[in-house]
């Protein structure tokens, strides 16, 4: 399984037919399953449901736990069953969480946290401190926003220049090249040498514990499903050197890049259907 683009996406997968299949297959959010902070389209649910029903499906993203229950999980519709194969990776794998139904019936309490690598309140404060000073000596400062800047979200400091509740235009105006980010996270970093700070979505800028990004998350994945790096697939719309993908596919884990959900969507479909051959193949052997 090899790394395709959005327009090779047809060929990559007749290509593939003669290749292994993955046992788990991981994705990217924002832009990848749904566009960024919106709900997941439908299309897009039916189609990781299909999916979910053949394969461990992980997602792993920059965001919160709760981005993950309202642009994700309050629109897939999946069964109890589906969600056991569901695994949930929010702030780029520094946080894992699976799924186990509460005696409670309260669907908030269905989800279970295995791990989380939390930074310690002085990193927090320090983070802070060194992003803001930064941002403003950079003229990334922006005083009119929508919602806060900076966020403290215990395994992870994220900077968003316009605010976490930013509209989709505004965000893909602010830095189409994606030199701001980078400008920010290279004059952050030498001061922040205990931590990894990399470009995040298309407004923000990471930190997170040394080490601990996407790939890290990867590495745990195999650790507590039993399935190997070999045997996965990383689906994501930032694969480029200077993405937030990046890491799984410097890993060496097989990767596909998409352009949008739709072209997600497409290939999905498509990969389910392929595993599902593959699995009635099985059974007729």
């Amino acid at each position: 399984m090899s790394e395709t683009t959005p327009e090779t996406t047809a060929a990559a997968v007749e290509a593939d037919d003669a290749t292994q299949l993955p046992a788990l297959v991981a994705f990217d959010l924002d832009d990848t399953l749904a566009p960024s902070k919106t709900a997941m389209p439908e299309p897009m649910a039916v189609a990781l449901r299909l999916l979910l029903d053949q394969a461990q499906v992980c997602i792993i993203s920059g965001g919160q736990i709760k981005q993950f229950r309202d642009q994700v999980l309050a629109h897939l519709g999946a069964t109890s069953e589906e969600l056991s194969r569901l695994h949930l990776m929010p702030t780029c794998g520094t946080r894992y969480y699976t799924h186990a139904p509460a005696a409670t019936g309260d669907t908030e309490d269905d989800w279970t946290l295995v791990y989380s690598n939390d930074l310690s309140p002085a990193q927090i404060e320090e983070g802070f401190a060194v992003v803001e000073r930064e941002a403003r000596r950079l003229g990334l400062w922006e005083e009119e926003t929508w919602g806060p800047v900076l966020e403290d979200r215990g395994s992870q400091i994220t900077f968003s220049a316009l605010g976490q509740e930013a509209p989709i235009d505004a965000k893909r105006a602010w830095d189409p090249t994606g030199e701001k980010k980078a400008m920010l996270r290279d004059a952050v970093a030498p001061y922040l040498s205990e931590l990894e700070v990399r470009s995040g979505g298309s407004t923000s800028v990471d930190i997170t514990l040394k080490g601990v990004d996407k790939a890290y998350g990867m590495r745990r994945l195999t650790e507590v499903t039993g399935i190997s790096l070999d045997d996965m697939l990383f689906v994501g719309d930032r694969l480029d050197p200077d993405g937030n993908d990046y890491p799984v596919k410097a890993l060496g884990v097989a990767c596909h890049a998409v352009g949008g959900w739709q072209d997600t969507v497409t290939f999905v479909t498509e990969l389910a259907a392929r595993l599902a051959a593959q699995r009635l193949s099985t059974q007729e052997a």
